[in-house]
């Protein structure tokens, strides 16, 4: 693994990481690496468990390659976790190097200790485990390997297709959807600017030349930028605008079109190392809708309740397999570890995945997902998806946000409710009932 990651090291340009030397960074990932296998030796730990959560962006990137160049169990924290949410987190994993220890609150004892668990899982190949979210308010992992996030890279460069990727990163390095803009960027010998968000708010933007990177938004950042018409400009010269992390409103997606942004909407989520789905900007540009196409590395299927595969225009639940997939869920991983080759030259992910999401391939085979089965409304023994409802409410233009949930009726089963926030406070309900009518 080591000489893996440093092979990728001798393809970078010297200045491939804005802000820092590429020959300083490497000293930080091998002093790391060797601290790491220092305590190994020292404590007979077969698979260091290295939690990486430093505020330091270098640091953060540093120690994830060193840890996982040590072929350690790496587990990415954020560091504004609250005290119960890294209590549980040191309760789940019990590490035996914690980098950016400075970032965590004090929990019950303050100092932490915890005994050397001696790891079931063979030395072979670093265990990546991404913080993911989840209902039941429990901390839990997907856990990838250095595989299947390469993986998700052929299938990124390939689908545009690009050599190198340039990316300006303004999202969480602990989230995969930072995570993966780093490992494209450094595994294809690609420049890589990161920066927090607020920064780019502030107009603290770097002096590149944007038609040559890519650079990926969650909805709500691009609408805080949309706020400022120079922001728009801004973003209308980058050479790609991904857009994931949630679906985006129809306003927001006309806007990015009358700016003429090379907007790329993505289907995707930590369990797959990001997006499988992808709209072209080219296509977004000439007026195609949804998600986009699979990427080349991936398969999206859609089927019924039955497992029955669903030909296109028709509505199912979304069924993902893909080279990137996730091995499954830490801390169930020794329940799963039977279930997976693990040698030496390759661990596979799952055979496939199937989401809680709904959606449909049109005929030109792009998918369009319309919602989640659980968020499903049954009203008068029709189903109807919050998605929906939320966009044509926020395409009237009269709402901040808008939440559209069912709620229980004795007549139609259930009832649907929209909560929202009024532009202007003297909106009527009338009002919102004429244009959805006449709409």
């Amino acid at each position: 693994m080591i000489e893996i990651i440093f092979t990728y090291f001798d393809n970078l340009a010297d200045d491939w990481l804005f802000g820092c030397d590429k020959y300083q960074f490497r000293q930080l990932v091998e002093k790391l690496y060797l601290e790491i296998l220092h305590y190994e030796c020292e404590n007979t730990v077969r698979q260091t468990k290295v939690i990486i959560c430093d505020r330091d962006r270098i640091n953060f990137l540093a120690g994830f390659l060193a840890a996982c160049a040590a072929k350690s169990q790496v587990f990415l924290c954020n560091p504004d976790w609250g005290e119960n949410e890294w209590q549980q987190v040191l309760d789940l994993v019990q590490p035996d190097i914690i980098l950016g220890k400075e970032a965590l609150p004090k929990v019950e004892s303050g100092n932490i200790s915890f005994p050397i668990l001696q790891s079931s899982i063979p030395n072979t190949c670093p265990f990546i485990m991404i913080p993911t979210g989840g209902s039941s308010g429990k901390i839990k992992f997907a856990i990838h390997t250095w595989e299947t996030l390469m993986a998700s890279v052929r299938g990124f460069t390939e689908y545009f297709p690009v050599n190198k990727v340039n990316s300006v990163c303004v999202l969480p390095l602990y989230h995969v959807s930072g995570l993966m803009q780093f490992l494209r960027s450094f595994s294809t010998g690609g420049k890589l600017v990161i920066l927090p968000f607020n920064q780019l708010e502030l107009g603290k933007i770097p002096n590149i030349n944007q038609s040559d990177f890519f650079i990926s938004l969650v909805p709500t950042q691009l609408q805080r930028l949309f706020d400022n018409f120079d922001f728009a400009k801004y973003l209308s010269k980058f050479k790609t605008v991904l857009l994931g992390g949630a679906g985006a409103w129809t306003e927001l997606l006309e806007k990015a079109k009358y700016y003429q942004i090379k907007l790329a909407p993505t289907y995707g989520m930590t369990e797959t190392a990001s997006q499988v789905v992808t709209m072209k900007p080219d296509d977004f540009l000439n007026g195609k809708v949804g998600c986009g196409q699979v990427l080349p590395h991936a398969e999206v299927i859609i089927c019924d309740e039955n497992n029955n595969t669903l030909t296109a225009n028709n509505i199912g639940l979304i069924k993902i397999k893909s080279s990137s997939l996730l091995l499954g869920y830490y801390p169930e991983i020794n329940q799963n570890i039977n279930k997976f080759s693990l040698d030496s030259s390759s661990i596979l992910p799952l055979e496939y995945l199937l989401m809680d999401d709904i959606g449909y391939f049109d005929q030109d085979g792009y998918l369009h997902v319309i919602g989640r089965n659980s968020e499903k409304i049954i009203t008068g023994g029709e189903n109807v998806y919050p998605k929906e409802i939320e966009a044509a409410i926020r395409a009237t233009e009269m709402v901040i946000d808008v939440c559209v949930i069912g709620i229980p009726d004795k007549y139609w089963g259930q009832a649907i409710i929209a909560i929202y926030i009024p532009k202007y406070s003297n909106t009527s309900i009338l009002q919102f009932k004429l244009f959805l009518n006449t709409n």
